[in-house]
């Protein structure tokens, strides 16, 4: 099936309402059949199921603060590497006491927690054996809208169910539970439930190109995935620190549309920026130079769209090293010199 990888679902369809077949008189003749349709589109799922689903596991955690019902919480995850690290929601588990694992063979483990990453929803864990089956992210993954995906997890304890449908929509922002905002999200309508939080998005091709996490309980066939280059990047950081080192300036802002004669009058990059509304002080963030009111429009030179980008600008390598932010200030720019700390320190 390497010749529908990648392939969108209109696309599929095409290259199977072009069937070809061979008449008596051995000419080929295109034929146009709703089974060669679903064959196509069959094989495409079959395929892929067959290749992903021994890497996806049942999660079972019991917790430190039981769920209301006072069962334990679970989810879904899946093999990255042949020694046993897993993928998984950071809101699987978190809290948790114990964590027993289940693959699809039947065979049980209890699992390490490795590292958590609430703000981008990501966890990984480890089981202790070998020779295992494994799934990867798909890197510089060129996705389309339209594109056929598969989702397979657990929903309602129901082991390795598979759902199908296409990629609704590429580069949407989801606010995590931690109010911060975790950038290309992948939207899709492959039907997500309660269990299948932590399972694999994936492509015709069999490769992981996102993690699904949430979906809109008000909504229907309105679900969301981490993107693969965004959860690649943080499971890299989890396995070799436990954690993902963020920098922190303690500002409280807000979004904030700026005056088109402001921009004009001091030669703006772009049309937004952060309105400061207040600062937290500690003891490692040098923000004394910023006042409530100010508006962040630059991180070292590079535009600031909104809190989503100044977030992106902070990251491990901005801590404890002096920045330049460009700030507006009673309507003139101006540069300002700042010291990021470290997030949660």
């Amino acid at each position: 099936m390497e010749y529908l990888k990648g392939t969108s679902m209109a696309q599929i369809l095409k290259i199977s309402n072009e069937h070809v077949h061979q008449d008596d008189r051995g000419k080929f003749r295109k034929v146009n059949h709703d089974a060669s349709l679903m064959d196509a589109y069959s094989q495409a799922v079959v395929s892929t199921t067959d290749k992903v689903s021994p890497a996806v596991v049942n999660i079972k955690v019991s917790q430190k603060t039981k769920t209301r019902s006072g069962s334990a919480a679970g989810g879904s995850g899946f093999l990255i590497s042949p020694e046993g690290f897993i993928v998984t929601n950071c809101h699987v588990a978190e809290n948790s006491e114990r964590i027993e694992v289940e693959l699809q063979d039947g065979r049980n483990y209890l699992a390490d927690l490795v590292g958590l990453d609430p703000y981008t929803d990501l966890a990984v864990l480890k089981i202790y054996t070998e020779n295992l089956p494994y799934v990867s992210f798909l890197k510089d993954a060129e996705l389309r809208v339209g594109q056929l995906v598969i989702a397979i997890g657990n929903p309602f304890g129901f082991q390795c169910t598979v759902t199908t449908g296409v990629i609704s929509a590429l580069g949407r922002t989801l606010q995590s539970r931690t109010g911060r905002m975790i950038d290309n999200v992948i939207q899709t309508d492959a039907a997500l439930n309660p269990g299948n939080s932590g399972g694999p998005l994936v492509d015709s091709g069999g490769m992981v190109i996102g993690v699904n996490t949430a979906v809109i309980k008000e909504a229907q066939g309105i679900c969301f995935a981490i993107g693969a280059g965004t959860a690649d990047y943080i499971i890299g950081k989890l396995i070799m620190n436990g954690k993902v080192r963020r920098g922190y300036l303690g500002i409280v802002g807000q979004f904030m549309q700026i005056p088109l004669r402001v921009i004009h009058y001091n030669k703006l990059k772009s049309s937004t920026g952060v309105k400061v509304e207040n600062l937290q002080k500690h003891r490692r963030i040098d923000n004394q130079s910023l006042q409530r009111g100010d508006i962040v429009v630059e991180f070292n030179g590079s535009p600031v769209l909104g809190i989503d980008s100044l977030q992106r600008f902070l990251n491990e390598d901005t801590i404890g090293k002096k920045a330049t932010l460009g700030i507006l200030r009673k309507g003139h720019k101006q540069e300002i010199e700042v010291v990021p700390g470290e997030l949660n320190e």
